[in-house]
C-alpha cells in the first residue's frame, strides 16, 4: 500500500469515526428528550394481575378507604390508660411532665373512643431514654391488626448535638467533637421510614372504641401524648402570605444580615450528621489547603428521607426575611436532592415541603423563591428562632415507590418463569410459555408499560435521562420484546434477572438525597446576600495551593502529633482513613487525657507491617490486623504475650473464649496457653431466609442439617437453590465444612496442635456430608447471594451475619420478608444419654496486638492502650462513630459481648446473634496452619470436580498437612508429640 492510500485510508476512517460520534450524540441527546406517553396511554396501571403483586401495601389501603371521610375533629389518646402490660410504667420527669415508659420488649394498647369515622394522621409526642442510641421502632396495630405494610416500621428519630466545643490538634488542624444525645420531648408523625410516601400515613378508624397497640422493636421511650389529627393540606405561599399580619420594619431590620454557618447546627436527627471539612473548593467557607477546617455539613451521611439539621438564629425585629442556602448536590448526575423546611417545628407554606437541589459540582446559593425568582418572604418576630431542613424525596417518592413495587413483581415473575425453565434454559426447547403462564405474558405486559411511564415522569421530574433510570427503559424494552416474541424469554433470560438487579441497584442510587450545606444567609428584604462564587482561575489557583501543600503536609499522621522528645506509643491501624480518623479522635479526646499517655496514630498497608518489624520501624501497637498475624509474629518472638500482665485474665472477661483462641499458643510446652493478641471483632455464619417464599412453598425455617437436606426437593423442585458457602478461586471459604467438623464433634487439630485430626470419624463425617452437599443434592458452587436472595431465587443462605447490614442497605423492595435465625445444627447425645441440638459455628474477626520489646515501660503503655481499646465504652463508642460516619452497612462486629449489645441491633436480633455467638468455635492458628486451609480446600475441590472417594482424599490431604506442620515446628524448635 502507498503512502498516499494509507493517508487516504486514514482520512476515511477519521471521517467515519467521527460520523459515528456525531450519531452516537445525536442518539444520546435526542432519547433524553423522548417519550413513551403512547406506549401506555389509556392502560389502567393501578390494577394488579391476579398472583403478581405485592399484598397490603399502602396504596392499596388508601384504594380500600378511598371514599371515607376525612374528618375535621382530631382526637387525644390518654396514654397514661393504657391497658396493664408487662414493660410499661408512668414516669415522672425532672421537668415535672408525666409519661408512659415502654420497654423495649413492651406491646402497649390503649382505647379510644372515636366520634366519626374516616382518616386521621397519627402523631406522637414522645421523649428518648438512655439506651442503645438508636431510633426508636414500633408497629403500629390498629383494632389488633396491621393496617398495611410500612406501619410495622415505623421510626422515631433521637436528638443529637455536639458534646462540646471544637478543638484544635497541635498540628493546627479542628476536630469535630463527640456527638451526644440531647434529651427533650419531640412530636412526630408516624410515617414512611423510607421516605418514598412524603406526607404522614393516613389511617382509617370506625366510630365508636377502637384500639391501638404498639409494638416494641427498638429501644425503650417515654410517651406523652397520641393524637389523631385531620388530615389538612398546608396553605400555599399565597394563603400564607395573606394570612400574615402587615408590619413596617426599620431600614435596620430591612439591611439585616445574618450568615448561619452549616458546620453551627444546634440539633440533628442522626450521630452522623456531624461538621465535616472539604479542601476541594475555594468557595467553601472558611477554607484552608493546609489544615483541617470544619466547614460544612451533611455529606454522604444526609441521604435518607426524614434525616434533619437544625440551626439557631435571630432576627432584630418582627417583619419579613428572605433565606438563602448555600448547598451543593454534586453527588446524583440526573437526580435531585429535596429538603423540607421548617421554621421553629412547622413548615410555613406548602412549597417548602420540598426545596430542591439539582445536580451541580459547584457551590450555589439559591435564595429560596417561586419559579419567577421573586424571594418568599417569611414573617419571623423578633428574637430567637429555628430553620431545620429534612431530607425528603419530594417528587422522586411516588416514582421510587412504585419501582419499588415494579421490582417486587418482576422477581415474581422471574421466580414463576424459573420454575418452569430452570436457571439456563434450552433456548431450542419449546417451553408454551403462553399456554402455561397466560398471567405471567399479561404481567410483563403491564409492566413494560408501568416501566416506561416511570422513565417519562423521572425525565420530566430531573430533566434529564440519566444512567441510573435508563435501566428502567432497558427492562421496558425487554418485556415489551418478550410479550410480542415469547421465545426472546429463554434466550435472555439471565439478562433479565441481571436487569431486575441493576434496576434495584438504580432505585436505590435514585433514592439517596446527599447534599452538602456551607452556610444559610437570614436576611431582611432589602438585603443584598453576598455569597462567593468559584470561578476558572479560583479553581486554578486552588489546586496549585494543595498541590505544594502536598509537599509538606503528611496526611497519614492524624490528630495530635507527637515527636521523638516524647514519651509515644506509635499505633498503626490497618483499616481505613474513616476507622482511624474516629480512632484518632477518640484517643485525643479521652484515652490520652485520661492517661497522659501520649498516641501517634498512623494509618498503614496491611503488607507494609512485616518489612517494618524486621526493619526494626514497626509501630508499637497494630490495630485491625487479622487473626493469623498474632501467631505467625509469636513464632518468630515479634508478638508480647499479653498474659505476662496480670490483669490480662480480668479484660478478657468481656470476650468469649472462641473469639481469641486464633491469638492463643503453647511455645513452651508446658500445657499453658499464651495469648498473643486481643480481640476486637468476631464474625460468624447465621442462615438468612425469606419468609415470603417459604411460606409459598409451605416450608418452615430449618433447624438441623437434616431438616435442610428435606426441604431441598421443594426448594429444587421450583428450580430455586440454597446458598452454602464454597472454597472458589476467588474468595476461599470453608467456614461451613468447619461448622460441620464442630457440630460432630471434632476438631481441626489436637490438643497440643502438634498434627491435625480432620482425619478422625467426626471429620471424615463432615467431610463426606459438606461434599454431598454440592455433589449429590447439587448445591451452587458459585452465586451471588445478595443478588439471589433479593430475587427471591435463593430463599435460604448461609452467610456471615454482617451480610445483614448490606441487605438492609441495599435491597429495600423486600424489606419485612426476610431474617435470619442460628445456623442448622446437628442432633447430638451427650454423656446423660440427652439429645440435643448442636449449632457449633466456625467464628473469626480482627484482632490488636503488641510488638515485641525490651522496653519495659512501652509495654506498659501499650498494655494500658489495648485495655482501653477493646473496652466496652470504646468498642460501643467507635462502633456508634463508624456506623454514623459510614452509615448502616458498616455496623461494627464488636468481640466485646457487653459492647455489642449496645450497638444499633434490635432485641429479637441481639437474641439470635447472642445464642449463636454462644456456640462459635474460634480456629486455632498454629505453626504451618496455613498448609491445612490450602489443602482442605484443594481436598474439597477434588472430590467435587474429580468426584474422587471422600475419605481417601481426605487422608491423603491431611497426611501432606501434618508433614509440614512437622517441618514448621522442627523449624522453630518447637517439640513434636
Amino acid at each position: 500500500m502507498t503512502a498516499y492510500m494509507k493517508k487516504k485510508w486514514v482520512r476515511s476512517l477519521l471521517i467515519l469515526v467521527g460520523v459515528v460520534v456525531v450519531f452516537a450524540l445525536w442518539i444520546l441527546l435526542s432519547g433524553g428528550s423522548e417519550n413513551y406517553s403512547a406506549k401506555y396511554e389509556g392502560v389502567d396501571l393501578t390494577v394488579d394481575v391476579t398472583g403478581i403483586g405485592r399484598e397490603n401495601t399502602y396504596a392499596q389501603y388508601l384504594s380500600r378507604y378511598a371514599s371515607a371521610q376525612m374528618p375535621g375533629e382530631g382526637v387525644s389518646v390518654d396514654v397514661l390508660s393504657a391497658q396493664p402490660t408487662e414493660g410499661m410504667e408512668v414516669r415522672t420527669l425532672e421537668d415535672g411532665s408525666q409519661g408512659l415508659y415502654t420497654a423495649e420488649d413492651s406491646e402497649v394498647t390503649w382505647e379510644v373512643e372515636v366520634p366519626a369515622a374516616g382518616l386521621y394522621n397519627l402523631s406522637l409526642r414522645y421523649y428518648t431514654v438512655p439506651s442503645r442510641g438508636v431510633d426508636v421502632e414500633r408497629i403500629l396495630y390498629i383494632n389488633g391488626e396491621l393496617p398495611f405494610s410500612g406501619a410495622d416500621t415505623l421510626l422515631f428519630s433521637r436528638l443529637w448535638k455536639d458534646g462540646g466545643e471544637v478543638r484544635t490538634d497541635n498540628q493546627g488542624n479542628e476536630i469535630r467533637p463527640s456527638q451526644v444525645e440531647d434529651y427533650a420531648w419531640q412530636t412526630a408523625y408516624c410515617r414512611d421510614s423510607l421516605g418514598y410516601t412524603v406526607d404522614p400515613y393516613c389511617f382509617y378508624f370506625e366510630a365508636g372504641v377502637n384500639t391501638i397497640t404498639l409494638k416494641a422493636v427498638n429501644e425503650p421511650v417515654i410517651l406523652g401524648a397520641i393524637d389523631l389529627l385531620p388530615v389538612q393540606a398546608l396553605a400555599d405561599y399565597a394563603q400564607y402570605s395573606a394570612a400574615q399580619p402587615q408590619v413596617t420594619m426599620t431600614d435596620a431590620g430591612r439591611q439585616y444580615t445574618q450568615v448561619v454557618q452549616g458546620e453551627d447546627a444546634v440539633l440533628r436527627s442522626a450521630p452522623s450528621l456531624y461538621a465535616r471539612y472539604d479542601r476541594s473548593s475555594p468557595a467553601t467557607v472558611p477554607n484552608s489547603v493546609t489544615h483541617t477546617v470544619l466547614n460544612y455539613i451533611g455529606g454522604t451521611a444526609w441521604n435518607t428521607p426524614g434525616q434533619w439539621i437544625e440551626w439557631a438564629f435571630e432576627v432584630p425585629e418582627d417583619g419579613y426575611y428572605t433565606i438563602t442556602i448555600k448547598g451543593r448536590q454534586n453527588f446524583s448526575r440526573g437526580g435531585l436532592s429535596c429538603r423540607s423546611l421548617y421554621i421553629d417545628g412547622e413548615i410555613p407554606f406548602s412549597e417548602m415541603k420540598s426545596v430542591t437541589f439539582f445536580y451541580q459540582n459547584a457551590w450555589n446559593a439559591m435564595t429560596l423563591g417561586d419559579e419567577n425568582g421573586e424571594p418568599y418572604r417569611f414573617y419571623l418576630t423578633a428574637g430567637s428562632h429555628t430553620v431545620r431542613l429534612e431530607a425528603t424525596m419530594g417528587v422522586m417518592g411516588d416514582i421510587l415507590e412504585e419501582m419499588q413495587d415494579s421490582i417486587y413483581r418482576l422477581n415474581q415473575i422471574y421466580r414463576k418463569l424459573l420454575i418452569l425453565t430452570g436457571v439456563n434454559p434450552d433456548t431450542f426447547r419449546d417451553y408454551n410459555i403462553a399456554g402455561v403462564y397466560p398471567e405471567v405474558i399479561e404481567a410483563m405486559d403491564l409492566e413494560s408499560k408501568r416501566l416506561f411511564n416511570l422513565v417519562d415522569r423521572t425525565v420530566a421530574c430531573t430533566g434529564q435521562k440519566s444512567d441510573r433510570i435508563a435501566v428502567a427503559q432497558t427492562l421496558a424494552v425487554q418485556l415489551e420484546q418478550f410479550v410480542d416474541n415469547n421465545d426472546r424469554i429463554t434466550r435472555s433470560f439471565v439478562n433479565f434477572r441481571d436487569n431486575i438487579t441493576s434496576l434495584g441497584t438504580a432505585m436505590q442510587n435514585m433514592s439517596e438525597t446527599k447534599l452538602d450545606i456551607d452556610y444559610l444567609v437570614i436576611a431582611g428584604v432589602d438585603a443584598k446576600v453576598r455569597t462567593e462564587r468559584e470561578t476558572f482561575f479560583d479553581a486554578a489557583l486552588h489546586e496549585l495551593k494543595s498541590c505544594l501543600a502536598s509537599f509538606f503536609v503528611d496526611y497519614d499522621m492524624l490528630g495530635d502529633v507527637y515527636g521523638e522528645e516524647d514519651e509515644v506509643l506509635q499505633v498503626w491501624i490497618m483499616t481505613g482513613r474513616d476507622q482511624s480518623t474516629v480512632l484518632k479522635t477518640m484517643i485525643d479526646d479521652t484515652f490520652t487525657p485520661t492517661t497522659g499517655i501520649k498516641v501517634n496514630v498512623k494509618l498503614v498497608d496491611p503488607t507494609a507491617l512485616l518489612g517494618a518489624v524486621v526493619a526494626g520501624n514497626g509501630p508499637d501497637v497494630v490495630v485491625s490486623t487479622d487473626t493469623w498475624n498474632p501467631a505467625q509474629y509469636a513464632l518468630r518472638n515479634s508478638a508480647v504475650n499479653l498474659l505476662e500482665f496480670e490483669d490480662c485474665q480480668e479484660v478478657l472477661k468481656d470476650f468469649l473464649p472462641s473469639s481469641y483462641a486464633a491469638m492463643s499458643m503453647d511455645l513452651d510446652d508446658n500445657g499453658v496457653n499464651e495469648l498473643y493478641a486481643l480481640p476486637e471483632t468476631q464474625t460468624f455464619n447465621v442462615l438468612f431466609y425469606r419468609r415470603d417464599v417459604l411460606d409459598e412453598l409451605g416450608l418452615e425455617v430449618p433447624e438441623t442439617w437434616d431438616d435442610l437436606i428435606a426441604m431441598l426437593p421443594t426448594i429444587q423442585g421450583n428450580n430455586l437453590s440454597v446458598g452454602v458457602p464454597y472454597p472458589d478461586y476467588t474468595l476461599p471459604n470453608l467456614s461451613v465444612y468447619y461448622t460441620l467438623i464442630y457440630q460432630n464433634g471434632g476438631k481441626i487439630y489436637n490438643d497440643r496442635a502438634t498434627q491435625t485430626v480432620i482425619d478422625s470419624e467426626e471429620g471424615v463425617t463432615a467431610f463426606k456430608f459438606y461434599t454431598s452437599l454440592y455433589n449429590d443434592y447439587g448445591l451452587p458452587t458459585v452465586f451471588d447471594f445478595v443478588s439471589r436472595f433479593r430475587s427471591g431465587e435463593m430463599p435460604i443462605g448461609i452467610i456471615d451475619y454482617t451480610t445483614y447490614n448490606t441487605l438492609m442497605v441495599s435491597a429495600p423492595e423486600i424489606r419485612g420478608v426476610w431474617d435470619f435465625a442460628p445456623v442448622p445444627g446437628t442432633r447430638r447425645v451427650d454423656e446423660n444419654g440427652n439429645e440435643y441440638i448442636d449449632h457449633s459455628v466456625h467464628s473469626q474477626g480482627a484482632t490488636c496486638m503488641m510488638i515485641a520489646t525490651d522496653d519495659q515501660r512501652i509495654k506498659e503503655l501499650g498494655w494500658a492502650f489495648m485495655k482501653w481499646w477493646v473496652s466496652a465504652e470504646s468498642q460501643v463508642r467507635f462502633g456508634r462513630e463508624i456506623e454514623s460516619v459510614l452509615g448502616a452497612s458498616a455496623r461494627y462486629a464488636t468481640a466485646n459481648i457487653n459492647a455489642f449489645r449496645q450497638l444499633a441491633w434490635s432485641a429479637e436480633q441481639i437474641d439470635v446473634l447472642g445464642e449463636q455467638r454462644e456456640w462459635a468455635v474460634g480456629f486455632r492458628e498454629i505453626a504451618g496452619g496455613y498448609y491445612t486451609q490450602w489443602h482442605m480446600i484443594n481436598a474439597v475441590r477434588k472430590v467435587i470436580n474429580e468426584k474422587t472417594d471422600p475419605r481417601e482424599n481426605l487422608l491423603d490431604y491431611t497426611r501432606m498437612i501434618n508433614e509440614e506442620i512437622v517441618k514448621k515446628r522442627s523449624e522453630f524448635g518447637l517439640p513434636l508429640e
